[in-house]
């Protein structure tokens, strides 16, 4: 885990098996995130960097729908098309709403058009399957007390210079919803990320007092997307929960350095802000559960035929 550890095949920083310290532990559970500087060496976060430019690039307009990616902010349907709900085991692209003008015309150049390429590219990508499912990432997970973690909803969001979009308050279990909850994600800045940029900020702790309400779901009529209610469990298994909840939420902004992995309760509330600024804010995520969980067919992300890949190999 310290910057002086030995060097994976895959670039990553390894002390034991990337399993982490107790104080690092202790942290995790205390703020429900903890923050893993030079998690990847330079040379591994350029080379994802580039990987992605070259995807962005390089990948083709024809056919394409040219769907844009919607939070569901302002009363705006999330977005829930066919492109997006058949990606969950293919290398897709899916476009800023703010790159287009109030006729659709695209305004931005496509390299510079791109919020996010999703969601399978821990399995179809070279470059990223090795920075993935690697020793490191397993002993992170076992330091977290999983049994047989499942990685799921790899992509690389971008974050564009000026029209980068905010991410409004959320949990990332309400979107890989599992009976108990046991999402975590695993967030690696490929880029500086700062306030300017639109950096993650953390509503520390909330992963103790915030139940998952709500899940992201296939609407059962075969066409798009909604949130529903969670009718099953709200907190992980065995789970110390905080029983007095808080009004209004603090949010701690995390700025970090290009190479930094954030690792990212399922329950904690996150949100980053637009990105207004002239750099752009590139970041590498996947996120894993727990195999043996109830993860049925109504969320968004559907298994592959294969299943969701193992982490422990």
């Amino acid at each position: 885990m310290a910057p002086s550890g030995t060097l994976t095949p895959a670039g990553q920083r390894q002390g034991h098996a990337g399993e982490l310290t107790s104080e690092q532990l202790q942290s995790y559970n205390d703020d429900g995130y903890l923050i893993i500087p030079n998690a990847l060496d330079a040379s591994t976060t350029a080379s994802l960097l580039q990987e992605t430019k070259s995807m962005l690039s390089s990948f083709s307009r024809k056919d394409h729908p040219m769907t844009k990616f919607s939070t569901g902010e302002n009363n705006k349907a999330h977005v829930g098309d066919d492109y997006f709900l058949t990606s969950g085991d293919k290398i897709r692209f899916f476009f800023e709403e703010d790159a287009f003008d109030a006729r659709g015309t695209l305004l931005k150049p496509q390299h510079r058009a791109i919020n996010k390429i999703g969601h399978y590219l821990h399995a179809l990508n070279p470059a990223f399957r090795e920075s993935t499912l690697t020793p490191f990432n397993a002993g992170i997970a076992r330091s977290l007390g999983f049994r047989d973690p499942r990685v799921l909803q790899s992509m690389v969001i971008c974050k564009q210079p000026e029209i980068g979009g905010r991410v409004p308050p959320h949990q990332d279990s309400t979107f890989l919803y599992t009976n108990p909850p046991s999402a975590v994600g695993f967030w690696i800045a490929l880029e500086d990320a700062t306030a300017e940029n639109g950096c993650l900020s953390f509503a520390k702790g909330s992963h103790r007092r915030s139940p998952v309400k709500s899940r992201f779901v296939r609407k059962q009529d075969g066409d798009g997307t909604e949130f529903v209610d969670v009718e099953g469990a709200t907190f992980p298994r065995d789970f110390d929960v905080e029983e007095k909840a808080q009004k209004d939420e603090v949010y701690t902004m995390g700025e970090v350095k290009a190479g930094t992995l954030v690792l990212i309760h399922g329950n904690l509330l996150h949100k980053s802000e637009k990105n207004l600024s002239d750099k752009s804010r590139f970041i590498y995520t996947f996120h894993a559960i727990e195999g043996d969980n109830e993860y049925d067919e109504r969320n968004w992300l559907q298994p592959p035929e294969t299943g969701f890949s193992k982490l422990y190999q």
